[in-house]
């Protein structure tokens, strides 16, 4: 798993957030969520289209593996991963937009570029 952030949750329920988060980033485009989340998924993301470019067995029941919706890994191979096939990563964008009401930690906004 990329980075050591513990984004203070046990292992299964922090692995889970961020099958979730990156799944629904891959569905929508965006997502707003807190920085040091984004940069966990950001880094996710960007794997799961590394593998969307290339278009093997292999790397499909690897998407598949981490992914948590069928549809979306479609349109990982169909739209997602042929759209960035000339760029060497950096696919997705983290804008800062301010702190949070509640608590104030630091939001953003990351999004597919």
């Amino acid at each position: 798993m990329p980075g050591t952030r513990k984004l203070g949750r046990p292992t299964d329920h922090r692995k889970a957030m961020l099958r979730a988060m990156v799944t629904f980033l891959l569905e929508n485009g965006r997502i707003e969520t807190t920085v040091t989340r984004a940069k966990e998924v950001r880094a996710m993301a960007e794997k799961m289209i590394t593998l969307g470019k290339a278009d093997s067995l292999h790397n499909k029941r690897q998407a598949l593996a981490y992914v948590t919706k069928e549809d979306v890994v479609k349109k990982l191979f169909d739209e997602i991963g042929p759209k960035y096939r000339e760029t060497n990563g950096g696919y997705c964008r983290i804008v800062k937009t301010g702190p949070r009401r509640g608590d104030a930690a630091e939001m953003c906004i990351i999004e597919l570029v």
